[in-house]
């Protein structure tokens, strides 16, 4: 009869299991991955998780939150409010591009959908506060005549971040790769859009 090794000892196993989750859930989806995978990710028991996480909701919540604060202060902390709107449309566009290329799995893990049935209103909630400031900010330019006014504010947010999300999706799957130029010219092409 043999026996199983022995887990090695984790120091901060709850960040073992969240850690391992953002991997097993960009990679197979939230509904796609069973409890006994993300437990052999993270070098952990199965009932471990349920120590520290209630449900696979409870995790997935926690995940959702750290993770979309992380994408704010990568791409908002520290802007500079006395460059331009251009110039700072073009700085959150680079942040976007090094965000979505040195952290994929954070970035793929925001963007899937099959999450969304998961999440509690505390992550709803902080979905909403994480856009609202860039509607506003849209509205803003509105108001200021440097950005176009016969879409809303949502409407313009949308169409940029899909063109990003697009792009970013195109290169993941192999149909083109991504030079500089490329995404210079998708950021000025945005930008046109943006000012009509």
């Amino acid at each position: 009869m043999t026996t199983k090794a022995p887990l090695p000892r984790i120091k901060d196993k709850r960040q073992a299991i969240l850690s391992a989750a953002l991997k097993v859930f960009a990679e197979g989806g939230v509904n796609g991955v069973p409890m006994p995978a993300l437990a052999e990710q993270a070098q952990v028991g199965t009932g471990t998780i349920y120590r520290y996480f209630s449900s696979k909701e409870a995790l997935v919540n926690e995940l959702f939150r750290e993770q979309r604060q992380f994408k704010r202060d990568l791409l908002f902390e520290g802007l500079d409010h006395s460059l331009s709107a251009h110039q700072q449309f073009a700085v959150v566009w680079q942040r976007m591009i090094r965000y979505s290329r040195e952290h994929p799995d954070t970035y793929r893990f925001l963007e899937m959908q099959d999450h969304r049935p998961y999440l509690d209103e505390q992550s709803l909630k902080l979905e909403q506060t994480f856009f609202a400031p860039l509607v506003a900010q849209y509205r803003l330019y509105q108001q200021q005549g440097v950005y176009r006014s016969d879409l809303r504010a949502e409407v313009l947010l949308a169409m940029v971040w899909g063109t990003f999300a697009n792009l970013v999706k195109c290169e993941r799957e192999g149909l083109l790769v991504l030079q500089s130029q490329d995404l210079e010219a998708a950021c000025e092409t945005c930008w046109s859009m943006l000012t009509g």
